[in-house]
């Protein structure tokens, strides 16, 4: 039974910055649930209860950030922040956002290197990482269901896990070629590459809103070209500030540059990008192994915040693992690392939002702009089953390598309890911190029977 909504004919008092930055910090803390719970925490908060936002505003913003690379949520909540008191409310929005999972994520990261050997830990993470392969999977079937509507985009999805399981193709050329693929989709089969229809309204009212339907757009967020180039430059020296920075440490240098490339290439939610990572991370530069990433993950997934702060802990596992300031200083080469690959993945967010936003939001709703993100959004699907694989063969055999795939002993019970984990999942709508909890208790249980 729903609790009914009376309308107010009067909107509410304006709201302050402090007022607001009370909010975002206290969302910060509590945005568990991924971008889901998220967006509907900040709907209820800020257009059911407090009213500062209308319904259509809200969504049409939300449409807007779904159209972005880059986390939704966080960058919704910047919208927002921007929306009702420019770029310093936009700045404060985003960054709240995002902070205290950074915080938690550091020391949890410390934990998990400084004890993970221990049998309790050990035990724990033996539960999560089937968990995690079912979350993952979950997403796929989840995206999957939503972006896959008819078989031009089933093929493009198929394509892009061939691509990058048999071929061995980055992911940013995959996203290049979905993108060329749609742009010519759009010009020569438009019907096939329309953007599925938004979240829709929900036809309630709740009221006068502070900013209203009918609001006029405040002067800070009409689009100028002086105020879009003031923007870009501040966002381009800041990035080249910090790089210069750290031109003298080699791997920061290289963290800056490749979660750069990873925020551009963030289409599709945070799922999107870990193959990316994973690509970067584990294989090429070898900042952490294959089972310490699915760790990370499970770690995002039980952090309030954004899930793609699943890079801090590969950026402080990064920092730690290569003792970037010498061996008596590990704590603080992890949390450096964490810190530069936090910064340069959600900096083009903020510029997206603060700068871009007034000129994209021209374009919504144009078949151009919007026909390759719906190629890449079907390719995104398949990018994320090949992680799925990845992460299902690395858990049910831990001891194989690529020359002996299935060589090592098959580990049943993680298979029983990754089937389990999707089950529920899928069937019973369960939250992810619940599935991670219980499968972490299962896998300590078992192992200390084992």
């Amino acid at each position: 039974m729903t609790t009914k909504i009376i309308p107010t004919s009067y909107p509410p008092a304006p709201v302050g910055f402090g007022e607001s930055l009370k909010y975002w910090l206290k969302l910060g803390f509590i945005s568990f649930g991924g971008p889901a719970g998220q967006i509907a925490m900040m709907h209820l908060e800020l257009v059911e209860r407090r009213r500062w936002i209308s319904e259509r505003r809200f969504l049409h913003a939300l449409n807007y950030c779904m159209l972005l690379p880059g986390p939704e949520a966080q960058q919704l909540a910047t919208y927002i922040g921007w929306l009702m008191h420019g770029v310093k409310g936009g700045v404060a929005a985003g960054v709240l956002f995002v902070l205290p999972s950074l915080l938690l994520l550091i020391a949890l990261t410390w934990v998990y290197v400084s004890f993970g050997s221990l049998p309790v830990v050990a035990g724990i993470l033996y539960g999560i990482k089937p968990a995690v392969t079912a979350i993952v999977v979950f997403a796929a079937y989840r995206i999957g269901t939503r972006a896959l509507r008819h078989g031009v985009l089933w093929a493009i999805a198929a394509a892009a896990f061939v691509a990058i399981f048999a071929l061995d193709i980055p992911f940013p050329y995959i996203v290049l070629g979905a993108a060329s693929l749609g742009m010519a989709g759009g010009k020569f089969m438009p019907d096939k590459f329309k953007a599925a229809g938004g979240h829709g309204t929900s036809g309630r009212d709740y009221g006068a809103a502070l900013i209203d339907d009918d609001t006029p757009t405040p002067g800070h967020a009409c689009f100028s070209w002086a105020r879009l180039s003031g923007l870009v430059i501040i966002g381009l020296v800041l990035w080249g500030s910090v790089m210069a920075l750290l031109s003298g440490q080699s791997t920061l240098f290289t963290m800056g540059g490749f979660f750069t490339k990873a925020a551009l290439v963030t289409f599709g939610g945070a799922y999107a990008v870990l193959p990316y990572v994973y690509q970067g991370g584990v294989e090429h530069y070898q900042w952490l192994t294959a089972h310490q990433m699915i760790d990370g993950l499970a770690l995002g997934e039980t952090t309030p915040g954004p899930l793609i702060m699943v890079v801090a802990f590969v950026g402080f596992i990064g920092g730690w693992s290569k003792a970037l300031f010498g061996p008596d200083t590990l704590f603080w080469a992890g949390a450096a690392g964490a810190g530069v690959a936090t910064f340069f993945t959600f900096l083009p967010s903020f510029l997206f939002i603060l700068a871009g936003g007034p000129l994209v939001e021209r374009t919504h709703g144009d078949l151009k702009f919007t026909a390759p993100l719906t190629a890449i959004t079907a390719a995104v699907v398949g990018v994320i089953l090949n992680l799925a694989v990845f992460f299902a063969w690395h858990t049910l055999w831990p001891a194989a390598i690529k020359t002996a795939p299935f060589s090592g002993q098959f580990e049943w019970f993680s298979a029983l309890l990754g089937v389990a984990a999707f089950i529920v999942l899928w069937r019973y709508q369960a939250g992810v911190v619940k599935v991670i909890g219980a499968c972490a208790l299962l896998g300590l249980g078992y192992s200390m029977l084992a």
